[in-house]
């Protein structure tokens, strides 16, 4: 009991303080860790590939899903904070403040107002949700078998030779955009309805709201980024090349995903006044 009070008051200590006014420590200090590992793996990388090629791709692919996660967060808590600098009614602007302002462009679909926070903690950032970076970095490991047997079979159906690179490489992305970027889209939004508690009701509203959309999205990037991948990467290098580009990609997914989780809890609220009926 005694440690659980110190942790939580060391944790409301750290959450209380800002980098530039802007970042809150403690995302800060989460990412920095995150790094240090990242670094230490790749530092590492060949020897261990070499010794234990699966276990390397799925700890790596946890911890850059640890830092996409952290990175999505982190763009939240910044928009949070502009929120709280203006008063009602009076949104950021290039004028007062261009980084708040593009943060809010930025994270538009997520949305936030001042009714939305609790008065006693609007000088608060947003705390850190380790349980949802827990969700996006096991996603990452338990996925990273099934990419590694994708690669691989991909490079066994179309190798890449001297006198024959390009076309296979354009195969490659045909077969992994046609059927593993759809199917691994499905996995997503599944595995992280469910493990947030949803059930199947949940996995059905969030397929039929966000699953097209982030499709498209993945057509407009991935189709380039595995053409380079096919083409140039050593097939060890490939999931890696993929997750290192897929930070982006997957901070992406992580505000997709929350903000849909923030439309389905603001579309549940009542309005004020209004009684609360709840729906059988």
């Amino acid at each position: 009991m005694s440690w659980d009070l110190t942790r939580r008051r060391w944790m409301r200590s750290l959450n209380n303080k800002y980098i530039f006014d802007r970042i809150p420590l403690l995302f800060a200090i989460v990412v920095l860790i995150e790094m240090s590992i990242l670094a230490r793996l790749t530092a590492r990388f060949n020897q261990a590939y070499n010794e234990r090629p699966v276990l390397t791709m799925m700890v790596t692919n946890a911890v850059l899903g640890g830092v996409a996660d952290t990175v999505a967060q982190s763009i939240t808590a910044v928009r949070e904070r502009a929120v709280r600098k203006y008063p009602p009614g009076r949104g950021p602007n290039a004028r007062d403040d261009p980084v708040a302002y593009e943060i809010h462009e930025l994270d538009r679909k997520n949305p936030l107002n001042e009714q939305d926070l609790i008065p006693e903690s609007r000088d608060l950032p947003p705390p850190f949700d380790f349980e949802r970076l827990t969700r996006f970095m096991a996603y990452g490991f338990c996925m990273a078998p099934l990419q590694f047997k994708w690669f691989g079979f991909l490079e066994r159906c179309f190798p890449i030779t001297k006198t024959s690179a390009y076309l296979p490489a354009l195969k490659r992305v045909a077969f992994d955009q046609l059927i593993f970027a759809p199917f691994g889209l499905g996995c997503f939004f599944t595995a992280m309805t469910l493990a947030e508690g949803g059930g199947k009701r949940g996995v059905y509203d969030k397929m039929r709201d966000m699953y097209v959309p982030t499709l498209k999205a993945n057509y407009i990037l991935w189709p380039a980024v595995q053409i380079i991948n096919f083409r140039l990467m050593p097939v060890q290098f490939q999931l890696p090349f993929v997750s290192t580009v897929g930070i982006a990609w997957t901070a992406y997914l992580s505000l997709t995903n929350a903000a849909e989780d923030v439309q389905q809890t603001t579309a549940a609220r009542p309005a004020p006044g209004s009684p609360n009926i709840r729906l059988a």
